[in-house]
């Protein structure tokens, strides 16, 4: 920790979280609604909450979840990915994206990214096929749609499984076609800090009917009917176990303020939109790589506002500024520590820091600022002074 620069007092008395999200009265009600209703595990409002999100993605099934983790990990359990079988993922991710395919059974094979955006391409998972090979899981990274046709059309050419991780992308479009409506699975995340929140919370999105129904089992413990169905005034039902599920189902505590955020994402778009200009505006001059500009045909879902910093315009490292911005009581987050510099990975798979040069280099550089539908005009004020004030200190 270090003090506010030169000792003088922080841009900001009161600390700014970083991601705190934007919760209304309708929300909040219909959470109470639940409570009172005592009907709180999973129930009418995911069924509804699920219908909402069909209709919003276009896609033809839903199922909802504990988390974005869960629906990874179940939709390779669907593509029937196992032990001794491969699985393509960015090192530029979050554990999560690997963690499910430990999980599933099989080996996580780690790619570089692109510089420009941070995301995986066809040309980093061409590279990477083997006979091993099942499965590839684009990351739409902070809200950035993957170039999906390419590797949409090399998956077909090899037989293989597509599973998107857009825990990042909820609102996001690529070439004018809604994420959660391109694969073989999309998995979305609610998690606190995502642009839609349930608190913790997960979508899976399929075309394939087999894949929702086996995955709506598994999440909850391979039975053959959901606790709503054998309690509900449809009156009691036997179950059957017909495989060794997981407790990954989503509550209607989650639902509830899932139905009310879910018809604002376009709004809240607007608002981020709004911040992340302001933020292109006033960086441009600063030794910085900006976000890069959004394919045409696309729509980015402004999740992670993510700078680049000039090292070699700067007398310090990246962990120095952001240590100076949390002086300045201004929270930043880090997306990502490349996959290939975790303890784990290196113990068990034999990664290193050099393996994915490009990688390496965004996880020395890169800060996400605040970026929020909840930002009020003042907050961005003092995000965008204490960024200034920082880096103008510490510039060469």
């Amino acid at each position: 920790m270090i003090p506010a620069i030169e000792g003088g007092s922080a841009v900001r008395q009161k600390y700014l979280v970083f991601g705190s999200p934007m919760i209304e009265e309708a929300e909040i009600e219909e959470v109470v609604k639940a409570l009172r209703s005592r009907w709180i595990g999973t129930g009418p409002k995911v069924t509804l909450f699920e219908s909402m999100f069909r209709d919003y993605t276009g896609s033809p099934h839903a199922v909802g979840l504990h988390s974005c983790t869960a629906a990874l990990h179940l939709a390779l359990l669907a593509a029937r990915v196992q032990q001794g079988d491969e699985v393509i993922i960015p090192a530029m991710t979050f554990c999560a994206t690997a963690n499910a395919v430990i999980h599933a059974g099989a080996k996580p094979v780690m790619v570089d990214v692109d510089a420009d955006d941070m995301n995986i391409t066809a040309q980093h998972i061409e590279k990477a096929i083997t006979a091993k090979t099942k499965a590839i899981i684009p990351v739409h990274m902070a809200g950035r749609p993957c170039d999906m046709t390419p590797i949409l059309a090399l998956a077909k050419a090899h037989d293989l499984r597509v599973i998107e991780d857009a825990a990042h992308a909820t609102e996001g479009v690529y070439q004018s076609q809604k994420i959660g409506a391109l694969s073989d699975a999309t998995c979305f995340s609610f998690y606190v800090t995502k642009n839609l929140v349930t608190g913790e919370g997960g979508m899976l999105t399929t075309p394939h009917a087999d894949w929702a129904e086996r995955i709506q089992v598994m999440g909850l413990h391979g039975m053959s009917r959901g606790a709503w169905k054998r309690y509900s005034d449809e009156g009691f039902k036997h179950y059957q176990v017909t495989e060794a599920g997981f407790k990954y189902n989503m509550m209607d505590l989650q639902a509830a303020i899932g139905v009310h955020q879910l018809p604002r994402m376009e709004r809240y778009l607007q608002v981020r939109e709004k911040v992340w200009r302001r933020y292109d505006a006033a960086f441009a001059a600063l030794p910085m790589t900006l976000p890069a500009p959004v394919r045409q045909g696309d729509v980015h879902a402004r999740h992670l506002y993510t700078i680049l910093l000039d090292l070699d315009g700067l007398k310090v490292n990246r962990d120095y500024i952001v240590d100076a911005l949390h002086a300045e009581n201004i929270g930043v987050g880090i997306h990502f520590i490349g996959l290939q510099m975790h303890p784990y990975y290196q113990d068990r798979f034999g990664y290193r820091d050099e393996d994915f040069p490009v990688t390496l280099d965004l996880s020395m550089r890169t800060i996400s600022l605040p970026l929020s539908a909840a930002l009020q005009d003042k907050e961005v004020d003092d995000v965008i002074a204490a960024v200034h004030k920082v880096i103008s200190y510490y510039r060469r």
